[in-house]
């Protein structure tokens, strides 16, 4: 059981974690280029994927505080986004037309967003932070960005990484043999998973350790 002083201080860490991991995505994703609200939620959901569902109830809080912040700012009127692309499917692409037609029609009150040299630092801030838990979601959207870092700065996020499923991985080898063989079985999946997480972040630490070129997007620092 916690005290409530724990239970209150786990509650303000994770949701201080939570915003860090959002203004991280925000502000990546308009380094790259400028965005609507609309476009930004839908790159939020693809960049995060299954891991954390984005809504406007949480994205436009966020834009409001990093524009406070100075970290980002809004487009003057018929400032130019990023176009929706094409889906690939014949139904697909007759909703992004609807879509592209009712994005002219409402131009003229809709918010473009874009990132301030005070939010480029932010970002950096962010991407460099040395995260001591082992979040999965900090991680996933940390690698999905780490082309606007340095290699040596991409290397030590890496090796931050597999440090921590080490430990994950030690601590379910000493588990493994407890309980029934449902929850042994359980608890190898997870030993197996940890280990091909493992093996991948070592081949990425291979190959960044061998320099193999990065395909940066708009606006990445080069190395």
């Amino acid at each position: 059981m916690y005290a409530r002083s724990d239970i209150s201080k786990r509650y303000i860490t994770d949701k201080e974690r939570d915003r860090d991991v959002l203004d991280l995505a925000i502000l990546g994703l308009l380094k790259e280029q400028p965005l609507h609200g609309y476009e930004l939620r839908k790159r939020l959901g693809e960049s995060l994927g299954s891991m954390w569902g984005i809504s406007y109830g949480s994205l436009y809080p966020a834009l409001r505080r990093l524009e406070r912040e100075g970290s980002i700012e809004i487009l003057g009127p018929g400032a130019t986004v990023a176009p929706i692309p094409a889906t690939g499917s014949l139904d697909g692409d007759r909703a992004a037309a609807r879509l592209r037609v009712s994005v002219t029609a409402s131009r003229r009150t809709r918010k473009a967003y874009r990132i301030t040299e005070l939010g480029t630092a932010r970002l950096h801030e962010l991407l460099l932070a040395d995260d001591t838990d082992d979040d999965e979601r900090t991680f996933a959207v940390k690698l999905v960005l780490c082309g606007h870092l340095e290699s040596h700065a991409r290397l030590a996020l890496l090796e931050r990484r597999r440090s921590a499923l080490a430990d994950r991985l030690a601590r379910a080898r000493r588990s493994g043999g407890s309980g029934d063989r449902y929850v042994r079985s359980l608890l190898e999946h997870r030993t197996q998973s940890t280990q091909r997480d493992l093996e991948w972040i070592e081949a990425l630490i291979a190959a960044e350790t061998r320099d193999e070129p990065v395909d940066r997007p708009k606006g990445a620092t080069k190395s």
